[in-house]
C-alpha cells in the first residue's frame, strides 16, 4: 500500500482505515480472551500437573525397577549386574512408558475435573 503520490486527505483516509482494521482486531483478539474462563493459574495447572506427575511416576518406577535388578544381582551392585538383556531393557522401557502415561493421563482428567468444578 504505497501513499507516495497522492493527496494528504486521502492519504490520511487510508490511514484511518487501517488503524480501523488493527482495533477491531485487538477488539476481536480482546473478547475472545475474555469470554474463555481458564485463568492463567487453569492452564498453567492443566499443563503442570500432568508433566510433573509424569515426571514423578517415571522417577518412582525407575526406583522400584532398580530395586527388582539389584535383589536379582543378589544386592550386589556391579556394571556387569547393571548390564541387563535386550529384553529387560525393552519390557523397562514400555512399562515405564506406560506408568508414566497412566499418571499424567489421571492427573491431567483429575485437573480439568477440577478446574470444571471451579468454573460452575
Amino acid at each position: 500500500m504505497s501513499m507516495v503520490g497522492q493527496e494528504p486527505g486521502n492519504q490520511a483516509d487510508q490511514l484511518v482505515g487501517v488503524f480501523h482494521r488493527i482495533d477491531e482486531k485487538v477488539n476481536s483478539m480482546r473478547s475472545s480472551i475474555e469470554s474463555d474462563p481458564e485463568t492463567l493459574m487453569d492452564k498453567v495447572a492443566k499443563f503442570a500437573l500432568p508433566s510433573i506427575a509424569g515426571l514423578v511416576a517415571g522417577k518412582l518406577f525407575q526406583a522400584f525397577w532398580s530395586s527388582l535388578v539389584r535383589k536379582r544381582n543378589g544386592g550386589v551392585d556391579t556394571e556387569e549386574g547393571d548390564q541387563e538383556s535386550a529384553t529387560a531393557g525393552l519390557l523397562f522401557a514400555v512399562l515405564s512408558a506406560a506408568v508414566t502415561t497412566l499418571a499424567s493421563t489421571l492427573i491431567e482428567r483429575g485437573s480439568q475435573t477440577l478446574i470444571d468444578r471451579r468454573h460452575k
